[in-house]
């Protein structure tokens, strides 16, 4: 029986001090005018650019956002209890993500790289908006393990491009159910209009406890661009920094450049740590982690089209390959 990671602390001492300020009441604002359209969100991640299958190889999102005001009264009087007025959305969502060691051509792997793992997640949201805040609480439930079918798809789609598959995911973590639940604050705060261009900030804090990683985050974004106010940043699929699929139409055509960062302490994560009080493969993960993007999005006739850059620092020790690299790209529709 292996024991948790000594770097493991009660989800308590890492959330406490974020979770409180992601569930205060915050200041009376005003709430952004309603929105009457939902919204279809297709998003993929994947480390392609660089050339290699390794650490987070790939992410598939599907998801679906609400118009405001469509959410159910149990969860909406939840979200005016903690936060007081403001325009609410429920989002839905289907994500798999699939993580591999660096060499994936030998059978088995290399026990000191990090385990292959898939997870399946279905996600329910509630996004509470104000003029100035994004409030979001999800849950996520579902699958990490064969199930999850890592294999099936990653397989599948190498043997479409004509390249091998990976040889190592009769080793991957055992079926564990997955239950996420995360708290995220996104603040939008003006900072110039220099002509007819916009300058903002968007701090955040995330905090996050279930079977699958306990973390907590602070980062933020600037943005230069025209149509701010359209949405609180771009979509990312989770742990990574997002301003979720919600956005509006504050004009014709809208666009941004932005830059930022983000840092974690993380006190779990199955990925890398393995399967709890058993013996499965783990490796000996970083209790920091960094993250830098940089990207571009654009809203054009109802749609919103984004492309993100991500640079992230080490998440065990012995990684291989330096600074990994991945990259995000989305688009939602309104419908």
């Amino acid at each position: 029986m292996r024991a948790l990671s000594p770097r493991f602390v009660p989800p308590a001492c890492l959330l406490a001090p974020i979770a409180g300020c992601l569930l205060a009441p915050i200041a009376s604002r005003a709430a952004p005018p309603p929105d009457p359209s939902g919204i279809f969100t297709v998003q993929v991640e994947n480390d392609a650019l660089t050339g290699t299958d390794r650490d987070y190889t790939a992410g598939e999102r599907l998801a679906w956002t609400s118009p405001t005001g469509a959410v159910p009264d149990m969860l909406s009087g939840l979200g005016h209890a903690l936060w007081g007025g403001g325009q609410q959305r429920v989002a839905l969502g289907l994500t798999q993500s699939l993580f591999t060691p660096a060499d994936t051509q030998i059978a088995p792997p290399d026990p000191h790289d990090r385990p292959y793992a898939g997870i399946l997640l279905a996600d329910a949201a509630l996004i509470h908006d104000t003029d100035a805040t994004r409030n979001v609480l999800d849950l996520g439930l579902g699958v990490i393990g064969s199930d999850a079918q890592g294999s099936e798809v990653q397989d599948g789609f190498h043997e479409v491009i004509g390249q091998n598959g990976n040889r190592g995911w009769g080793a991957q973590l055992p079926n564990q159910p997955v239950v996420e639940l995360t708290a995220q604050r996104i603040w939008r705060l003006p900072v110039a209009r220099p002509g007819d261009l916009e300058f903002d900030a968007l701090p955040e804090l995330t905090a996050a406890a279930g079977t699958w990683r306990i973390y907590g985050a602070a980062g933020g974004e600037f943005r230069l661009g025209q149509g701010l106010a359209a949405d609180f940043g771009m979509p990312r699929i989770r742990p990574g920094m997002t301003g979720t699929d919600a956005y509006v139409a504050v004009r014709r055509f809208a666009w941004y450049i932005f830059v930022g960062a983000e840092g974690q302490a993380v006190a779990f994560d199955e990925t890398l740590d393995g399967e709890p009080f058993t013996h499965t493969a783990h490796v000996a993960a970083n209790p920091l982690v960094g993250e830098m993007e940089g990207g571009l999005a654009v809203m054009a006739w109802g749609m919103r089209i984004s492309f993100v850059e991500v640079v992230q620092t080490q998440e065990f020790r012995g990684q291989t390959g330096g600074l990994f690299k991945f990259s995000s790209a989305s688009v939602s529709m309104k419908f």
